[in-house]
């Protein structure tokens, strides 16, 4: 019998994150991560794999953090929990813990559209396996239709089209790409991009079936169009895995996720959740969210990992802050957008400026950036952003979050003590941050 005083299971973002911050939290504790996949890919890194990478044997998580930090790793599927023992079932034998976390992660939204059952028709699966047979089909393929277009979308969208001779169509529900992260200006700029480096996107786009003879050859439409597909990629969203949740009987949410406290902990107090598998709450009122990220699953793995033994940490809800890239093009969210905003009942106001990510303008890597910040209007309080720019984007909506968090206001902001270059930031008179606060100032008088 295996045994380890915490024991992690499962092995991406969030498992691999909650046992290194049990070791530096509980530096006298055994500690043991089982996980059934011999290899793990980085998630956000999967649509890379078709086009910049070129192969997911370059798109995995190092087994060598585990050492470094005193990991035990058993590579074996759990097949039953035994709360009352604390016991865990897999075929590599009984393992014992004190402390479990489960970090089970989510599997891929089966939609329940006639033929997606057809050879051809590819799910996106965190299983290097899986992720191997789809670039073989790939190369196989001439013409790729994508459902779905979300970031998973439109990222495998851009990097199949970086393949020689491929056709490759996005069919999106939404009135717009990326709708469900973005406003409807952002998502323009995207959908244009797409367009002009060669992908076909259709909006309001509803699939009524996948056709084919045992393989798929095309995709009709309700609206009687049809799309022509060697492979059709199904990128629509994910569920969480919690199959090994509910045969033990720990309670789960409202959205179907394991249901968690803001210390992560579950209604087992020797077991905590983290990750795509945990239910969440929102920053903005509290109420279920369903945003599965690899940044929140290593915040909620951090909480996890300090409170096993004692609690220490505790989430203030999911804010929500990613961020894409296609080409030069980078955008990114924190927090509400003005249409989700509104959506919730908030009164808005929000401020937008546009101007070069360098000064002056003539200097190398030039480029316009553009900041949206969204405020409560009575408060002034910061509900959220969107940025439009190049590759600094990343770290500017991050300062974003940060101000989100802290719950901000417009004046806090617009008084924001910024460090400016002209090599590396845009001029501090026209710092779109500070004066995206101060536009929506003027609205709000």
């Amino acid at each position: 019998m295996h045994s380890a005083d915490i024991v992690v299971l499962g092995g991406s973002a969030a498992g691999i994150t909650a046992a290194i911050t049990a070791r530096r939290h509980h530096p006298d504790k055994s500690i043991l991560l089982v996980r059934k996949e011999k290899q793990v890919p980085i998630p956000c890194g999967i649509p890379y794999i078709y086009g910049t990478l070129g192969g997911p044997e370059k798109n995995l998580i190092p087994d060598t953090v585990l050492d470094s930090n005193k990991i035990d790793l058993l590579v074996s599927e759990v097949t039953q929990i035994d709360r009352k023992q604390c016991v865990l079932a897999t075929g590599e034998g009984e393992v014992r813990y004190e402390r479990l976390i489960l970090a089970t992660g989510s599997i891929p939204t089966q939609p329940p559209i006639p033929g997606v059952d057809l050879d051809g028709v590819f799910t996106i699966l965190k299983d290097v396996e899986h992720l191997v047979l789809l670039q073989q089909r790939l190369k196989q393929s001439r013409n790729i239709v994508i459902i779905g277009g979300g970031f998973i979308g439109i990222e495998f969208a851009d990097e199949i089209n970086k393949i020689d001779s491929k056709n490759v169509t996005v069919l999106e529900l939404a009135a717009n790409c990326l709708s469900l992260s973005y406003d409807a200006e952002f998502c323009s700029e995207m959908e244009t991009l797409l367009l002009s480096r060669g992908v076909t996107v259709r909006t309001s786009a509803t699939v009524a079936r996948i056709v084919g003879d045992g393989h798929v050859s095309a995709v009709e439409m309700k609206d009687g169009r049809s799309v022509s597909a060697d492979l059709v990629i199904l990128g629509i969203g994910a569920k969480a895995n919690v199959d090994l949740a509910k045969e033990t009987e720990l309670r789960l949410g409202l959205t179907g996720s394991v249901a968690v406290d803001r210390t992560m902990q579950t209604s087992d107090p020797a077991i905590f959740a983290c990750g795509d598998c945990a239910e969440k709450i929102s920053f903005f009122g509290g109420g279920p969210s369903p945003l599965k990220l690899a940044s929140i699953a290593q915040l909620e793995a951090r909480i996890a990992g300090a409170n096993v033994y004692g609690l220490r940490r505790e989430s203030d809800g999911t804010l929500g802050v990613w961020s894409t890239a296609v080409g030069d093009l980078a955008m990114g969210t924190a927090g509400l957008t003005e249409s989700m905003a509104k959506d919730r009942g908030y009164e808005v106001v929000a401020g937008t400026v546009e101007t070069p990510n360098r000064h002056p303008g003539g200097m190398p890597g030039t480029a316009p950036v553009k900041v949206k910040l969204v405020f409560e209007k009575h408060s002034q309080v910061l509900l959220g952003g969107q940025v439009r720019g190049t590759a600094s984007v990343g770290e500017l909506i991050n300062t974003i979050a940060a101000c989100v968090q802290k719950r901000m206001t417009a004046e806090d902001i617009a008084m924001f003590q910024m460090g400016t270059h002209p090599a590396l930031t845009a001029s501090p008179i026209a710092y779109p941050l500070v004066n995206a606060a101060e536009v929506a100032i003027s609205c709000m008088q």
